[in-house]
């Protein structure tokens, strides 16, 4: 959705540079879409290279202060920022909703879990700390500090264009780095949103800046010699595309990729609590989630009683415009709805059952939404493109198994890493499960097993790219350096010197 428009008379969301909004001069815009009413409502800039680095030279310009800055008046800024933040989280919400389509609820839960990340950057100081080893060798100590990096880029979904950004920046920040973030283009607004809450909470300018834009502002990131990382999250070919090109120009790049997440249901789970589940995680913010289970794993002989009781609980989902408290909002755009319907056709052409086909939903909102329903398909055979791509929908996949070990089989041979569950009252084959699973997130008996913020966030295999994993320790590992010192301080008593102390007397 990135074809160059004209501007017309809906309204503009233009870059944050330096403390303020930023008109584009590019001349490329692209569509912003309400997605329940399926119409454009906003037209937003796409940055040239020239607008690019004028982020990055606002950046560059406000680091050394920032770095320099206390830690107790870094923290004051960063705790002004969450309170602001909690004050107004659901103008924030309103505005993510009208832009991506999840309901009110969802985009609320978002902003609940971003500011984890923001009240964990809170206590920051104590993730900055050093060691210190006295007497290594005579007289000689050595110890360690922490420094930021210096200009960090992030590039963000669509799926949570708050939370997601939140990953990252409050972190970096309190950290003492600066940031240009660019935002999806498919819903941009939340992000200048923030970048003036910052301002409010005392930010100074040029820390945290905001440019929008297509493949010509990634680029400009990947390629600037001043950004010195590169955090990002979304697909699996673009995640690894960022991965290379951003290493090739020496920065550090952590890139979060595509996911097909599994939940396994063993013959003894609580089957009420395993569908529960799985309409939740499967179709909670439409499915539009790296996070969201898109494959149930069924160990003979239970998935015809599950399918059973998923059925049921579908029946009672309503479907429509997200301000309106339905139970699941439209897609983000025409175009992705029509994407993953086209895995519906897919599916009935492998062979699989269509037991529920949202294509004709019924929804709360206008005729021209980007309408899609839950839908549920059994038997899907796993050499289906349905089983392994990543949807990115509400499109639920039930897989049948003989046992547990060929469950185990099935995910660890997946090319992604990111989430996976187990339901069971087993502690036996739970533990089993958390020790041979290849993944990098579990749950059990949870269905989205995404970590709080004092831990961090990040899968294996195709599913990361780079070391580091987001936010908790390994996010301030990521954006600050360590610089160890070793130093000799001479004795007083050493001949040939005054090295000027005090005398008594």
């Amino acid at each position: 959705m990135t074809d160059t428009l004209s501007r017309t008379s809906t309204a503009s969301v233009d870059h944050w540079i330096d403390g303020a909004p930023h008109p584009s001069t590019s001349g490329r815009t692209a569509p912003v879409y309400d997605p329940a009413l399926g119409a454009v409502t906003k037209q937003v800039a796409l940055a040239s290279e020239e607008e690019v680095d004028a982020a990055v030279l606002s950046a560059a310009a406000a680091f050394p202060g920032w770095r320099d800055t206390s830690i107790a008046k870094r923290q004051a800024v960063i705790f002004r920022f969450r309170e602001l933040l909690n004050e107004r989280r659901d103008e924030l919400a309103e505005i993510i909703t009208s832009e991506h389509g999840k309901v009110l609820s969802d985009a609320a839960g978002e902003i609940a879990r971003g500011l984890e990340i923001v009240e964990l950057a809170c206590g920051f100081p104590q993730f900055l700390k050093g060691e210190h080893s006295e007497n290594v060798s005579t007289n000689v100590d050595v110890y360690s500090i922490k420094q930021p990096l210096g200009v960090v880029g992030i590039i963000s979904p669509f799926n949570f264009p708050a939370m997601v950004p939140m990953w990252f920046f409050p972190v970096a920040i309190a950290a003492g780095n600066t940031v240009v973030l660019k935002p999806s283009e498919k819903d941009p607004s939340a992000a200048n949103w923030i970048a003036a809450l910052w301002t409010e909470a005392g930010l100074p300018d040029g820390v945290f800046n905001v440019v929008h834009g297509d493949k010509v502002a990634v680029d400009a990131l990947l390629n600037h010699p001043e950004v010195r990382s590169i955090s990002f999250v979304g697909s699996t070919p673009i995640a690894q595309y960022i991965y290379e090109t951003a290493a090739k120009t020496g920065k550090r790049v952590q890139a979060l990729g595509g996911a097909k997440n599994h939940m396994l249901v063993l013959p003894d789970a609580d089957l009420d609590l395993v569908a529960d589940s799985a309409v939740n995680a499967g179709f909670g913010s439409a499915g539009e989630r790296c996070m969201a289970v898109s494959v149930v794993v069924a160990v003979d002989p239970v998935a015809d009683a599950l399918i059973a009781k998923v059925r049921e609980r579908m029946a009672g989902l309503r479907v429509g415009d997200g301000r309106r408290n339905p139970d699941m909002g439209p897609l983000v755009t025409g175009e992705h709805r029509d994407k993953v319907a086209g895995y519906i056709d897919l599916a009935l052409e492998d062979g699989a059952d269509v037991v529920v086909d949202g294509r004709g939903v019924e929804a709360d909102g206008a005729q021209d939404g980007f309408w899609l329903g839950p839908t549920l398909i059994d038997n899907v055979p796993t050499s289906s493109r349905v089983y392994s791509d990543e949807i990115f929908g509400p499109v639920l996949s039930v897989v049948r198994v003989a046992t547990f070990e060929e469950g185990v089989e099935l995910i660890n041979t997946g090319r992604f890493g990111n989430g996976t569950a187990i339901f069971t009252n087993d502690g036996g084959a739970a533990r089993r499960f958390q020790n041979e699973i290849q993944v990098g997130m579990i749950g059990i008996n949870v269905p989205i097993p995404v970590p709080v913020g004092y831990f961090s966030f990040g899968g294996w295999k195709q599913s990361l790219f780079g070391a580091s994993k987001a936010y908790g320790p390994a996010g301030f590992d990521f954006f600050t350096q360590e610089k160890a010192i070793t130093q000799r301080w001479l004795d007083p008593s050493h001949g040939g010197i005054n090295l000027g102390f005090p005398q008594n007397g």
